[in-house]
């Protein structure tokens, strides 16, 4: 047998080895025999570089260092999942759904959600090409090289696969692995980690792939993205990816009603203790993709899907000060400082107690013994207190008065639960707040510049509100705490390159209270420029879809505010973009303005996001469902029978994909 040949062999006998040892837990070969092989192959492959395959089962062992994680966009969206907790929460949710489907039968697929970390793969003709953390959800971390080592992470698919696809899953850690290497690292006199998840987590940014190789992490996948998949459904989507050698739990059920999703919810709420991997919710999911894509997506989460939440945690402890925090929108978020206690696998010290009608409610004081849980399994909130634990001479809270950083009188509107301290552009916090708002990463992503050099930078008086950022020299900041050379030069290269931020991202990074991201989008689309914004009166902001009345006058003081107005116009002298580019505009009209249009059915020559993005560009509203106020109901392929009859008894003109497209051209 030729060289080549012997090292396709062995590459092929091993991916199967692993495969049935770390995805079907089936081994059919010994572990002696099987390291034998490998590093038969790893010396076939040393001495015959030439034949060098990117998804050889060699690369398990690691050994590649990756100093800088790069920062990829995803090639779609990671969206989060809402939480229910409760029948009714999904009741309610099914309720959403029906509204939008109309009569249509709907199925369900019930799968456990795994507590790990997040990671998107994607393959390109059978091998694996990148695998980016969830990040942000638009972006996140390459760490390709350290989750190549993991063992259930095909590196080559098997059977008949699309030629380009992203698959989402969790990167876990399992109880009886970590408990070993806990137990390792009591033995070295080292610190225990604390719990799998953050473990897990933490094992994706090490430098050295080789210790990720070490370490027992696992990989459950659940969801497929991209197009021309030929897949129809969730469930079909979890066989064809165990078809392709993915590791899919194989705990999921098929369910018609949301009273059989509890059922199957109530049996793991008390059987997740016996599975190998942390969990701590069930994952529901419309079962049809053509009834996903027809639900679509808010800006967060999709419609489609909800996570219906455990039990959480609970444990008491003695709550030893109340302190109060500044956002910087100047509202006040007082503080449950807490004796330490371990809560779902952390340490907690603090929790928030969000308002003074919280504090209220509970009657929260100081030296309680409080009981804690953490909301969704991740922040802590306090959610009682045992009153048989009093103190005699307890006081009952009382809420501050004045700010606690810069004394200003705080002030609380009729209808908002949170106090304000009103000094603007004199409380530190505040201003350094907007500034950190500014630089993050969904705003103007400034690399080089993080919170505490923000703080610091204000502090030497250097900066006091984001346009100074655009003023700073190399020569100013070299001599700050802790910044050498090359990351004073990165601070600088960072912020002059922030000046190409396309202008919706630079809207949000103005920090406008209730303008957040897709808010920002929507402003920006609807008025093209910031002139054209700042003109603009709360009656004509009402009337773009989704901007309410809290939204409008928020904007509308902004720009009423002259420091606003005067910072607005330096960060325009420095060549920030506060107008849509000419690609953007170049498709836009107001063709179909004051009109809802709703997209349903599968296309022929665009996607159905493109038919959305058609209907914005044209300066329509995409509806969700039918009503007396739909314009058009754009009917393609598949269209469920219960939206052409309701479009009919309403009398909503049904035009087709030609049509819709004749309309806007």
């Amino acid at each position: 047998m030729q060289v080549k040949e012997k090292i396709e062999s062995l590459r092929k006998e091993l991916r199967e080895h692993n495969y049935n040892y770390y995805v079907l837990d089936n081994p059919t070969i010994s572990d002696y025999d099987f390291d034998m092989k490998l590093k038969q192959l790893q010396e076939l492959e040393s001495q015959h570089p030439e034949f060098y395959d990117a998804s050889s089962p060699s690369l398990r062992v690691g050994g590649e260092i990756t100093k800088n994680f790069d920062t990829v966009v995803h090639n779609v969206r990671m969206y989060s999942l809402d939480n229910s907790y409760s029948k009714e929460d999904l009741e309610d949710w099914e309720k959403r759904i029906q509204r939008i489907l109309g009569d249509d039968k709907v199925e369900f697929t019930c799968e456990l959600k795994y507590d790990g970390a997040s990671i998107s793969l994607t393959y390109e003709k059978g091998s694996l090409t990148k695998a980016i953390t969830r990040g942000d959800g638009f972006q996140g971390d390459d760490v390709t090289t350290n989750v190549k080592t993991i063992k259930s992470v095909p590196l080559q698919l098997k059977g008949a696969y699309p030629e380009k696809f992203d698959i989402r899953g969790e990167i876990v850690l399992p109880f009886e692995g970590f408990a070993q290497m806990n137990a390792e690292r009591i033995e070295n006199g080292e610190e225990p980690y604390m719990n799998p998840r953050n473990t897990a987590s933490g094992s994706l940014k090490l430098q050295d792939s080789a210790l990720v190789a070490k370490r027992p992490l696992d990989c459950l996948l659940y969801g497929i993205v991209g197009p021309d998949t030929g897949i129809e459904s969730q469930w079909q989507m979890l066989e064809k990816a165990r078809e392709w050698g993915f590791k899919v739990p194989s705990i999921a059920k098929l369910c018609t009603s949301t009273s059989e999703v509890l059922e199957f919810v109530n049996y793991w709420d008390t059987h997740r203790h016996d599975l190998p991997y942390e969990t701590d919710g069930v994952a529901v999911k419309v079962n049809s993709i053509q009834q996903q894509e027809e639900l679509g997506f808010t800006s967060k989460s999709p419609r489609w899907a909800m996570a219906y939440k455990f039990k959480a945690e609970q444990v008491s402890t003695v709550l030893h000060e109340i302190t109060y925090q500044v956002g910087r929108t100047g509202s006040i978020t007082p503080v449950a400082n807490l004796e330490p206690v371990l809560l779902a696998g952390t340490t907690v010290k603090r929790a928030s107690l969000h308002n003074e009608d919280q504090i209220a409610k509970y009657d929260i004081r100081e030296r309680d013994t409080v009981f804690v849980e953490k909301g969704g399994e991740i922040i802590p909130k306090i959610v009682g207190v045992d009153f048989t634990q009093r103190p005699e001479d307890s006081q009952p809270t009382k809420y501050i008065e004045n700010c606690p950083e810069c004394g200003t009188e705080l002030v609380r509107t009729e209808g908002d639960a949170k106090h304000y301290c009103t000094n603007y552009y004199g409380c530190p916090p505040q201003i350094t707040g907007r500034i950190q708002h500014f630089i993050s990463r969904k705003a103007m992503d400034i690399e080089g510049l993080g919170g505490e050099t923000v703080e610091l930078l204000f502090k030497e008086g250097l900066i006091t509100n984001y346009a100074d950022l655009y003023t700073l020299t190399k020569e100013e900041v070299l001599p700050l705490e802790r910044m050498a050379e090359k990351s004073a030069d990165n601070l600088i290269n960072g912020i002059k390159a922030s000046v190409a931020i396309p202008f919706e991202r630079v809207l949000f990074a103005l920090g406008i209270r209730f303008v957040g991201e897709t808010v920002a989008k929507k402003l920006a689309k609807a008025y093209k420029n910031i002139d054209n914004l700042m003109a603009a009166p709360v009656a004509d902001l009402v009337a773009i879809n989704e901007i309410g009345e809290r939204i409008a006058h928020s904007v509308v003081e902004f720009f009423e505010n002259e420091k606003n107005v005067e910072i607005v116009n330096r960060l325009k002298s420095f060549g920030v973009q506060f107008s849509l580019s000419e690609e953007q505009l170049e498709n836009q009209t107001d063709k179909l303005k004051g009109m809802s249009v709703v997209v349903s059915g599968v296309f022929e020559t665009v996607s159905r996001d493109e038919l959305k993005k058609m209907i914005e560009d044209n300066g329509g509203k995409v509806g969700s469902s039918i009503s007396s106020k739909t314009s058009y109901l754009v009917a393609g392929d598949k269209m469920g029978p219960s939206k052409r009859t309701k479009a009919e008894n309403l009398g909503v003109p049904i035009i087709s994909e030609q049509e819709f497209m004749a309309l806007i051209k």
